[in-house]
Order: C-alpha cells, then structure tokens, then sequence
C-alpha cells in the first residue's frame, strides 16, 4: 500500500464514510454500523476504491 499523507488518510476515509452514510454497500462484513468506523476498516485492509492523484 502506497504511503498517504494525514490528509489523505483522512480525505480518503471521510469521502468514503460519506458513501457509506448515504447508503453505499460495504466492501466488507462487520456488524459494525458507523460509516466511521467501518471506512477505517475498509482502509486499513487497503479495499476502498479510491485513488489518490499526485501533481
């Protein structure tokens, strides 16, 4: 996994949270319902769809 800044880490993670609160489906099974929480996971195990562009 490629090594993001804070604020990407936190970008991503937030833009992603967004989705899930707004009714995306999860890309992983947990019980867990906090869009927070769960796009954490989803970062940590490198799964979420988004990509970061460098200039």
């Amino acid at each position: 996994m490629e090594a993001y800044t804070r604020f990407e880490r936190s970008r991503i993670i937030g833009a992603r949270a967004l989705q899930l609160s707004m009714g995306a489906p999860t890309l992983l099974k947990s019980k867990d319902t906090n869009p927070i929480t769960l796009a954490r996971a989803e970062f940590e195990k490198g799964v979420i769809p988004i990509t970061v562009v460098r200039d």
